[in-house]
């Protein structure tokens, strides 16, 4: 039984967080305290649904930015995932994802879309440094909930905490010292209170997507830059990694780009959910799924 276990909401979604070593209530108690306060750090730095994060103020006005000393691991994906995909996925989609009605009010009112700028034509990095080239509302969505989950397990790592689950919203870091494998069920994308399968994880990152969650009028979560509309071809999808961050910033990349190309340049494994409830995953993906007999049919 974890000796410590914490239930919170954050950055706009519930944490849940269980220490599986030995704490005493003060220990536990300030490791909650200093959980919090890093959130609060990384939402004031990377939040573009707060007035006074620095993503607002550097879309109020360009210029050459600070970014702060955690930026690096997370704008560096973002720029190679900008490059495989094609530009499909981008920090530059934010005012784009405000327009169609996923702003900072979280209105959800369908708007008419306008396209991002090209990070070319926008921005310029080189950090410790980002410059703003024109006026642009960035957004960390793709891959930032992730990497928040892998800060929040190096913060428990560097105070000896050695075993513990984390789960931000449904992205999920999961380390051991033992070789106790954690089931975690895969959601059903029409569903939430059934599951089509059992991941079993150890010492990896667990994070999925789906068009289901946030969604209104034609647009969900995530939209394509380029046709300005909410991919339809997947229901949900699921990828492990050894990291939060890349594990999310691929739950993105593969609504947009094959599988394969990303295969050339991560290492991840990938379960994916497609409109037709056709199931298709990479040979090594830790789950046993609820199939159809005889049939890759899932739902």
């Amino acid at each position: 039984m974890p000796s410590a276990q914490y239930t919170f909401e954050a950055i706009g979604t519930v944490w849940n967080i269980d220490i599986l070593d030995d704490l005493s209530t003060e220990q536990s108690a300030q490791t909650k305290a200093n959980i919090l306060a890093r959130i609060e750090v990384f939402d004031k730095n990377y939040s573009r649904f707060r007035a006074d994060s620095l993503v607002t103020k550097m879309a109020a006005r360009a210029g050459t930015y600070a970014l702060p000393g955690d930026a690096q691991p997370l704008l560096d994906l973002y720029a190679n995932l900008y490059k495989i995909t094609n530009g499909a996925v981008t920090p530059l989609i934010g005012q784009t994802l405000a327009q169609a009605g996923y702003d900072a009010a979280y209105s959800l009112k369908e708007g008419t879309p306008t396209p991002p700028p090209a990070w070319e034509e926008a921005l310029e990095y080189d950090f410790p440094r980002l410059t703003i080239k024109q006026m642009a509302l960035l957004d960390f969505g793709a891959a930032g909930k992730g990497y928040l989950v892998d800060i929040i397990g190096n913060l428990l790592a560097e105070q000896g905490v050695q075993n513990y689950y984390i789960d931000g919203g449904g992205d999920i870091l999961y380390r051991s010292v033992s070789d106790a494998r954690i089931e975690v069920a895969l959601e059903h994308p029409a569903d939430p209170t059934q599951a089509i399968g059992i991941a079993s994880i150890l010492n990896q990152s667990l994070c999925g997507s789906a068009g289901n969650r946030r969604a209104w009028g034609k647009y969900h979560h995530i939209l394509n830059p380029h046709s300005l509309a909410s991919p339809k071809h997947i229901q949900a999808l699921w990828v492990t990694a050894d990291n939060g961050l890349l594990a999310d910033g691929l739950t993105t990349a593969l609504f947009f780009t094959d599988a394969d190309e990303l295969a050339k340049h991560f290492d991840f494994e990938y379960a994916i959910v497609h409109a037709d409830n056709s199931l298709e995953h990479s040979a090594n993906f830790p789950a046993d799924f609820f199939t159809k007999s005889n049939s890759s049919t899932v739902l």
